[in-house]
């Protein structure tokens, strides 16, 4: 099963995202929004992980997360990854307190648990919020957001998250773990 660590941000957060965003979207051809109900920050991704080794990443996330307090989050700004000019992915920035103690964590967990880690990029934490098969040019997008700043909000628990890919793609949450 393909998995992955995350926090999902309330509605209203999300709500303030989507009113920010609504404008845009469809401005830039090739450029694909996801739904929102796959809105999410990554902690960790596990990729494909055998069934076997489920139940001891459940363990060890639940023992990692509770080391951990919970996070006051917003959402500031927005930007794209490898960069506005050659872009494939447009995201919404997260400030506040530090996640990457917390990413570590449960990154570290799926190690212990057996889950060979392929993501090696350093954390960034972001929301994605749209996808391009090919690199656009998303600078004009990225400038017209610049003053965006959402609301503050608690980040109270963690998610083990399995994808189920296919149209549609859809994202469950197989189980959750209160932060500190």
């Amino acid at each position: 099963m393909r998995l992955f660590a995350a926090l999902l941000p309330p509605d209203e957060v999300l709500d303030e995202i989507e009113r920010a965003i609504a404008p845009h979207v469809g401005e830039v051809p090739g450029l694909r929004w996801p739904d929102r109900a796959t809105w999410h920050i990554t902690l960790a991704f596990y990729g494909e992980v055998p069934d076997a080794v489920v139940p001891d990443l459940r363990v060890r996330l639940a023992r990692a997360v509770h080391r951990h307090a919970a996070l006051d989050l917003a959402f500031t700004g927005f930007g794209a990854f490898s960069s506005a000019r050659r872009a494939r992915v447009f995201w919404a920035g997260v400030s506040g307190d530090s996640a990457e103690r917390l990413s570590d964590s449960v990154k570290a967990a799926g190690r212990r648990a057996g889950v060979p880690l392929t993501d090696t990029k350093r954390f960034h934490p972001h929301l994605t919020l749209a996808r391009a098969r090919d690199e656009q040019d998303l600078r004009p997008l990225v400038e017209s957001l610049a003053g965006f700043r959402g609301s503050t909000w608690r980040a109270a628990e963690v998610h083990l998250m399995r994808s189920v890919l296919g149209p549609p793609l859809e994202y469950r949450s197989l189980a959750s773990w209160a932060l500190g």
